[in-house]
């Protein structure tokens, strides 16, 4: 399952999230939501998997992605793929 970490804050973040909603992806079924703010528990995830505390940061598998658009990209053509 697709993890994505994201943080409500973050303009990037909504971004993908209204992405993930309008492609009809639903949360705990086709991705994982991971909140990913400043200090918490995601957010080290994220430098420690990526190497930098930036999000939006998508997981799938050994396929690591920061980047709302290459992440927005990436669900999309994965989608079209299914």
């Amino acid at each position: 399952m697709v993890k994505l970490y994201l943080w409500d804050s973050c303009p990037y973040c909504r971004k993908v999230s209204r992405a993930v909603k309008g492609l009809g992806l639903a949360e705990g079924v086709d991705y994982e939501k991971i909140e990913a703010g400043a200090g918490t528990p995601g957010r080290m995830t994220v430098q420690h998997l990526g190497g930098k505390a930036m999000v939006p940061f998508l997981v799938d598998g050994d396929l690591r992605m920061y980047e709302s658009d290459d992440i927005i990209s990436y669900l999309q053509s994965k989608v079209r793929n299914t």
